[in-house]
């Protein structure tokens, strides 16, 4: 069965959904969901909204994606155990060791994994099957070919409208190290949508250079559908009802068969809720001339008409008639010169004021409408119930439907003057107490002149609907009982130095050396593979069937392990028979994710989350553990051309800088994937200085030019800060995830 998945940031936004189609929703609690912001649901608001979705038919997720400290375990699954006892039908997580480790106490738990995993490629998808997920949620980067091979492995679940993440999934840093709050902890601050420059001919003016238009598939979904994917995501825990009541209904059309007329109508609805960009595709279907909205930042809504400055006065001439309280923005050339609010009609069309000064020619678009938002939240979803009643003198009366059947309390005695008629009990059922249902009588059968009082009638009646509700909502579900919160198992100190570069000429005193290319189509360079160290072929957190096959042929030239940002390498690692350097990209965060890497025979070395403080990396070290230690900080991976993939004009350069509004720069490697695409990433404006927090040294010259010299130096703070002069330190005082 294909689905329509919504976003339920609220109660109301929950009932948007379930009320205009949703086959399922999506929420977080109050504690661990990865959109923090959200209004959530506290342990009793969830439970009546399983209910009221559960009566309805409607699936509920709990998202619980975020990372999880080894001092949030025991609340973790506490957490767990009472969603899953409250009704809902799968609880997604980001951590695929802490899923297998839940599954493994609770076997008929049903898990999802997130698109923090950055499942992207058919070795993620085994991986995530074998840990006892039941679906996973797709990387939005994920190619529609890739997509057809996972649909295969595991049931798979995709987006189709909404906010794109610039960063691809579960690997940006951006707002954590700028900014202190963690996008891995549900609270990144979106410094992806503020004005950057950059520093290449056609782009160096002021832009919003990193947000991405608004996702919306549309018609593609039936692609999707061919591909098999079997969950269709609508992104949004954060926007309002109407905007949640708009997408399902659209989405639900398209799934459902309606007319291009009516697809139209619903694309508009939608588009008046919330558009950024006038919507891309996205990337599944390749990137398109609209994946970024550089010259507009938030919500445009829909075009319906344009200025007229006739006598003072701003007329836009256009068919629509505004109501009280629509709103209006305004577009000249493309890029948002204010707002503007409705002030009469006019015989040209309508008057609008707005404290910018407007412009003949200038867009009009609606970003508020009253009347479609009313309409929408007026939806009203009735589950049909077909009752059948009888009465008899001498018998207990007896109402059946819905897949329920009642008995009276009492036997029915003769009625003296009247008895019971037909229209009393149809007039008595048809109040549903509050029930959603649509009430039909397929047969009322009165036997005889019965007597039944109005007062035994109305508690027959409740009855029925409570054993109804009842039927609907209850899952017969055997309670969960919290495990004890297992501690690491860990032994051995660490004391090696791992450095990540793409060359490692005159390098020396380097234990593990990780290779990481410009060109994943290019040959490993003889000083990596003549080097004394232990070696690792870096497989990038996004990897297609192209690169994964480039990769394993140069882990093969020389039987090298794999150092990996995400679960699908650690699976490719097993599939090669080689060691696997399990790096930052995996965020390891907790003992439960600790001890299965210590105690996987695959695992050579792990390297703990970059975000944690000096204490919770002391707590997950061993002879295997690794932290940053030094070098370049990572912020974001990009699966996609910044530059608008303006090919013929572009100068290739392997660096880019990347100027925000306060004037920090941020260096931007581009590198090539094994097809020649241009992929890039997105570096600190300040170098990494730390001292491995007690563990293995981690040191990243993905960036740096002279590596000897930053190797020498590794480790005497104070020759790091005259050698990189712009610093941090990270994490290592300032903790996002505490």
């Amino acid at each position: 069965m294909l689905e329509i998945l919504a976003p339920a940031g609220n109660k109301e936004c929950a009932l948007a959904a379930i009320e205009n189609g949703a086959d399922a929703i999506y929420l977080g609690v109050s504690a661990f969901s990865a959109r923090a912001s959200a209004e959530n649901f506290s342990m009793n608001e969830l439970k009546e909204i399983i209910d009221r979705a559960h009566f309805s038919s409607v699936s509920v997720y709990v998202a619980m994606n975020t990372a999880v400290k080894d001092g949030e375990l025991y609340e973790f699954l506490q957490t767990a155990v009472s969603v899953w006892n409250s009704g809902a039908d799968a609880i997604i997580l980001q951590d695929a060791f802490l899923g297998a480790a839940i599954k493994k106490e609770y076997p008929n738990i049903t898990l999802h994994l997130s698109t923090q995993a950055g499942v992207c490629n058919e070795d993620g998808a085994k991986f995530a099957k074998e840990q006892g997920f039941s679906r996973v949620i797709l990387a939005r980067e994920t190619p529609i070919a890739e997509i057809e091979k996972i649909s295969k492995i595991i049931e798979t679940e995709v987006f189709v409208q909404g906010a794109l993440c610039t960063c691809f999934s579960g690997q940006c840093y951006f707002s954590s190290f700028v900014g202190g709050n963690s996008g891995n902890r549900g609270r990144c601050k979106q410094p992806c949508r503020k004005l950057y420059q950059w520093d290449r001919n056609g782009f160096g003016e002021k832009a919003y250079a990193l947000s991405p238009s608004d996702l919306s598939v549309g018609a593609d979904i039936e692609k999707l559908v061919k591909a098999g994917a079997v969950s269709f995501k609508i992104e949004g825990r954060m926007r309002r009802p109407e905007y949640v009541a708009a997408a399902v209904r659209y989405y639900r059309g398209l799934i459902d068969g309606v007319s291009d007329t009516q697809n139209a109508k619903a694309l508009s609805d939608l588009k008046r809720t919330y558009n950024r960009g006038n919507y891309t595709k996205g990337l599944a279907f390749g990137q398109d001339k609209r994946f970024l909205s550089r010259a507009v930042q938030g919500h445009i809504g829909e075009k319906i008409g344009t200025v007229k400055v006739i006598n003072g006065k701003y007329v836009v001439d256009s068919a629509f008639q505004p109501k009280a309280g629509d709103a209006f923005k305004i577009l000249r050339n493309g890029k948002e010169v204010g707002g503007a609010s409705f002030s009469k009609q006019n015989l040209r069309g309508f008057e609008i004021s707005s404290k910018t000064r407007l412009l003949n020619g200038d867009g009009v678009f609606i970003t508020t409408d009253t009347e479609v938002a009313a309409r929408l939240l007026s939806a009203r979803k009735l589950t049909p119930v077909a009752l059948r009643l009888y009465f008899e003198v001498g018998k207990k009366a007896t109402a059946e439907g819905g897949g329920v059947r009642v008995e009276s309390k009492e036997i029915l005695s003769q009625a003296n003057s009247r008895g019971v008629t037909e229209e009393e009990a149809r007039s008595c059922f048809l109040k549903t107490d509050g029930l959603p249902v649509d009430v039909t009588f397929e047969k009322i059968e009165i036997v005889g002149d019965v007597f039944m009082a109005k007062s035994q009638l109305n508690a027959f009646r409740r009855e029925f609907y409570a054993a109804l509700q009842d039927e609907k909502t209850n899952l017969y579900r055997e309670s969960l009982t919290i495990f004890p919160t297992p501690n690491f198992i860990g032994a051995g100190k660490n004391e090696k130095l791992a450095v990540i570069a793409d060359d490692f000429k005159g390098v020396s005193g380097v234990d593990v050396a990780i290779f990481k290319p410009f060109d994943f189509s290019a040959d490993l360079p003889e000083s990596f593979i003549n080097g004394s160290f232990e070696k690792f072929i870096y497989y990038p957190a996004f990897a297609n069937s192209q690169d994964i096959e480039k990769i394993e042929t140069l882990v093969k030239s020389g039987g090298y392990g794999l150092y990996i940002e995400n679960y699908g390498g650690l699976y490719a690692a097993k599939r090669l028979g080689v060691k696997a350097f399990v790096g930052t990209g995996l965020n390891v965060t907790n003992s439960v994710a600790a001890s299965a890497l210590y105690g996987d025979d695959t695992v050579a070395y792990y390297a703990v989350s970059k975000e944690l403080e000096k204490e919770s990396c002391s707590a997950l070290a061993s002879k295997k553990a690794f932290a940053l230690a030094s070098g370049d900080l990572k912020l974001m991976d990009l699966i996609y051309c910044p530059f608008e993939k303006s090919c013929k004009t572009c100068d290739k350069r392997g660096r880019y800088a990347l100027t925000d509004e306060n004037g920090r720069e941020f260096p931007v490697r581009r590198y090539r994937s094994a097809n020649g695409e241009c992929r890039f990433e997105v570096y600190n404006c300040a170098a990494f200085i730390g001292d491995g927090n007690g563990l293995g040294k981690l040191c990243d010259l993905s960036l740096e030019t002279d590596k000897r010299a930053a190797v020498s130096i590794l480790g005497n703070t104070q020759e790091e800060k005259k050698y990189y002069e712009k610093y941090t330190f990270g994490h290592t005082k300032n903790n996002p995830l505490l």
